[in-house]
Formats: C-alpha cells, sequence, structure tokens
C-alpha cells in the first residue's frame, strides 16, 4: 500500500469454493486477458512515471486502475474468487490512502488487513505443507519472527500513540502473508517478501524516520511487483495441480 502522496463457483462442501478453473484454450479469453495485462503494465508505467514527475494527478489517475485491471485478469482466466478478493480489498486500500489523513489510512490499512487473510486462505487450501516448520525450515520461520519483532520494536517508539496498536497488529498479519507465501514456491515468496517491503518501507514514513528519495516510487514498485508476483504464484500453482490433476480443474490449462 502507499500512502499518498507519499501503494469458481459456490461448493456445496464446507470450504464454499469450487476448486478454480484457470485459462484454457479459449482464445477470445486468452486475448482478453493479455490485453488485460498489458492495460495492467501500461497503468503501472504511468503511475511510477507520475511519481517520479511528481505528478499526483498522474498518481491519482492510475493507482485505482492497477488492482482493478489485475483483478479482471484473474477473472477472465477464472482464477480464485479468494484472488480477486484479495485484490479488490487492495485497490479498497489503494484508493483509501490517496487521502492524506488518518481515519483513511486506518481505514486503507483495515482494507490491505482483508486482503492479507484471503491471502492466508488462499495459501493453506493449495500451499505445501502450510503452517508447518518443516516444510520450509526452522530458519525461514526464525528470519520472518525476528523481522517482525525487530521491525515492530524500532518502529515502535517513533509512531503516534494512535498507530502503535494498528501498526503492530497489521505487522504480524503481513508478516504471516510473507511467510505463507512461500508455500506456493519462489514466485509467490518473492511476492510476499515485496508486499512486507513496500508497507515496511510506508511505517518508517509514520514513524517519520529519514527516506531515500521518492519514496512514494519505491513504496508503488515494491507493491506493484508484490501483487502481480503474488498473482503469478497462486495461478502457476493451480496451473501446475490441475496440469497433474485433471479432476482439479477442467482438464489441461495454461496462464497467457
Amino acid at each position: 500500500m502507499s500512502r499518498a502522496p507519499v501503494v469458481g463457483r459456490r461448493s456445496a462442501g464446507r470450504n464454499g469454493w469450487a476448486q478454480p478453473q484457470l485459462p484454457g484454450t479459449d482464445e477470445p479469453a486468452s486475448t482478453k486477458a493479455k490485453l488485460l495485462l498489458a492495460a495492467f503494465g501500461l497503468a503501472a508505467a504511468g503511475d511510477l512515471a507520475g511519481l517520479l514527475a511528481d505528478s499526483d494527478t498522474a498518481h491519482t489517475l492510475f493507482k485505482p486502475l492497477l488492482m482493478p485491471l489485475l483483478a479482471a485478469y484473474v477473472a477472465t482466466v477464472k482464477g480464485p474468487r479468494l484472488l480477486i478478493g484479495a485484490l479488490l480489498f487492495g485497490w479498497g486500500g489503494d484508493t483509501l490512502l490517496l487521502a492524506d489523513a488518518d481515519p483513511a489510512f486506518l481505514a486503507g490499512m483495515g482494507s490491505f488487513a482483508a486482503g492479507h487473510v484471503c491471502y492466508l486462505v488462499l495459501f493453506k487450501r493449495y500451499g505445501k505443507g502450510y503452517g508447518t516448520a518443516r516444510a520450509r525450515g526452522a530458519g525461514l520461520v526464525a528470519a520472518y519472527a525476528a523481522a517482525l519483532i525487530t521491525t515492530v520494536a524500532l518502529l515502535w517508539p517513533d509512531l503516534p500513540a494512535d498507530m502503535r496498536g494498528p501498526v503492530a497488529g497489521y505487522s504480524l498479519l503481513l508478516t504471516a502473508m510473507a511467510f505463507g507465501a512461500t508455500t506456493l514456491g519462489l514466485t509467490a515468496a518473492a511476492g510476499g517478501a515485496l508486499f512486507l517491503l513496500s508497507d515496511t518501507l510506508i511505517a518508517t514514513g509514520v514513524a517519520e524516520w529519514p527516506q531515500a528519495p521518492r519514496p512514494d516510487f519505491w513504496i508503488m514498485l515494491t507493491y506493484i511487483a508484490a501483487q502481480f508476483l503474488l498473482v503469478r504464484g497462486v495461478l502457476t500453482t493451480l496451473n501446475a495441480r490441475t496440469a497433474t490433476n485433471p479432476t482439479y480443474g477442467e482438464g489441461r490449462t495454461s496462464t497467457p
């Protein structure tokens, strides 16, 4: 997320969602998906260029387009609804954080938190060995735990008093999401780590730490890359499962 102007079907089973059907040989859908990805890329380039040019107008125009375009891509390739939900909650956070006010910032944080919950459910459902240290190594668990504790401890004294609790709670959820992303492979893991980095950069701004030049640019660059990599990680994982288990979807599929 970025603080302005400074980021299937219902199932009859208990899980509530049918297994996702990813893109197949439907040429019109494949073409539409490619166009949506191209539009997402153009919106991302426009937003980042606007930030480098210090154009609030460009940022206000392009930032709200990013997650809806990515969500439309996921919908076109029949990706899981939880993934669409995560992106749309991200859009809610993006839009709210365009207003440079504390209530909007807290509401935006809440929207992003809801998106992280969607991601966590996705990782639990489709990840390998979710929730077990053995699957990814105790060292990885320790690294994310250390990152969380160190970041919150360092930021705590410099955060406004009314922000300390929300930031600490959000940081815990965000770190859990980033760790959970490791269950879907390197692409999703990179997305989770970049999301963690992006929001940590925002937190340092809230704490009024010294910032690198153009902090908004680095926040949005890491955020955009994070969401894209998470989408690719989820879709690639489900595509691979469908290829090896036809009952997972409706035949062999491929992501455009």
